[in-house]
């Protein structure tokens, strides 16, 4: 059980971080906090994310791509652009060849897509390098070796090596084919869970992409946001600010926002 509960931990973390750091603040910036926070939470999702990374600047640009040609055949992940068995890994490694595409300089994505993302350039540059991932991912493996007490516990490594793209596939798979829709959007996004709890909020994906900008990505009374919970408290904390808490530029949120259905 050790291992079971190593693992539940650190997804919990791990989507945390994802869609607290690289995706509410990154990608949307839904909230603002200061230089001195904004490191500490960046050298968190380094440290959480571990053998799987993902550079919040390449994340963010990703992302916004993403809200501006949802399911479109320009949407960098979207699982109506591919058909057959083969169609999740397909797109899994459509989403990693365009992450390594902007987040490595290989392709210039449109101004609009880039800028006010967070960046620490060493610890970027460490994160996506091989001998960081293959250090994380030795660690883990004998954290398993410590731990497990079966054999069936090993076959959670390499989803535990892969995380991060892990929870980006759940999300955007299951979040655009399955599930209710609150909101008339021109997208194919659902709401999967009613309570979010397997990845913190984000398989409310209609929600989100009808109100880009909501850091509460639930909409109805009996639907649950927990990531937003956390945001709450940080927020009383005086950790972070929301909009009604303090002003910031909006041009990148506005640019990436998507169409309204007619």
């Amino acid at each position: 059980m050790a291992v079971v509960l190593f693992f539940v931990a650190h997804w919990a973390l791990a989507i945390f971080v994802q869609t607290f750091f690289l995706h509410r603040y990154a990608a949307h910036k839904m909230f603002t906090m200061s230089r001195g926070w904004e490191r500490f939470f960046h050298l968190a999702t380094f440290i959480v994310q571990g053998s799987s990374y993902l550079d919040p600047r390449g994340y963010a640009i990703m992302h916004r791509m993403h809200h501006a040609y949802s399911d479109t055949v320009k949407d960098p992940h979207s699982p109506h652009n591919y058909r057959g068995w083969w169609a999740l890994p397909r797109m899994a490694w459509g989403m990693k060849y365009e992450y390594e595409a902007v987040a490595y300089g290989g392709e210039a994505p449109e101004a609009r897509f880039d800028g006010d993302a967070p960046s620490w350039p060493t610890l970027d540059r460490l994160g996506q390098g091989w001998p960081y991932r293959l250090l994380w991912g030795v660690a883990i493996f004998f954290a398993y070796v410590a731990l497990a007490t079966s054999w069936w516990q090993f076959l959670l490594l390499p989803i535990h090596w892969l995380m991060g793209p892990i929870h980006g596939t759940i999300v955007n798979w299951c979040g655009h084919r399955y599930g209710y829709r609150n909101h008339a959007t021109t997208d194919q996004s659902r709401n999967t869970l009613p309570f979010d709890f397997l990845c913190g909020g984000e398989l409310f994906q209609n929600n989100h992409h009808r109100h880009s900008r909501r850091p509460n990505f639930a909409n109805r009374p009996w639907e649950l946001d927990p990531t937003y919970q956390v945001m709450r408290v940080l927020a009383l904390l005086r950790i972070i600010r929301f909009p009604e808490q303090a002003s910031r530029a909006r041009k990148v949120a506005d640019d990436c926002r998507p169409a309204r259905a007619a």
